[in-house]
């Protein structure tokens, strides 16, 4: 059940993200609704998280999940960067995320 809650947490941050990002092109009630309810979501599906998982861990993970999702959205809707390095660096978050879940 923690690792539900720290999916959907993720993937609400990255709804967050993704209306941060529009509303600092757009100031409109969608787009702030996006960014303040999502990362308000996010947080507290993480704090549901913790009842079933390590603190350290859903936050790692959490962050791990939210950072790359917001990466790869940026470089596929907005244009980002998708230099070698980044592309590695994304990667070795993905990786550190993972043996941090192996680990737990």
């Amino acid at each position: 059940m923690g690792w539900m809650f720290i999916i959907f947490a993720s993937m609400a941050e990255i709804v967050g993200v993704i209306g941060l990002r529009l509303a600092s092109q757009n100031w409109s009630f969608r787009n702030v609704l996006m960014y303040i309810g999502g990362f308000g979501c996010s947080v507290a599906l993480l704090n549901l998280s913790f009842s079933y998982l390590q603190v350290s861990i859903a936050y790692a993970v959490w962050v791990g999940i939210g950072t790359a999702g917001a990466v790869i959205i940026n470089m596929l809707f907005f244009g980002e960067s998708r230099r070698l390095a980044r592309i590695i660096s994304l990667a070795v978050i993905i990786i550190g995320v993972t043996g941090l879940k192996l680990a737990s």
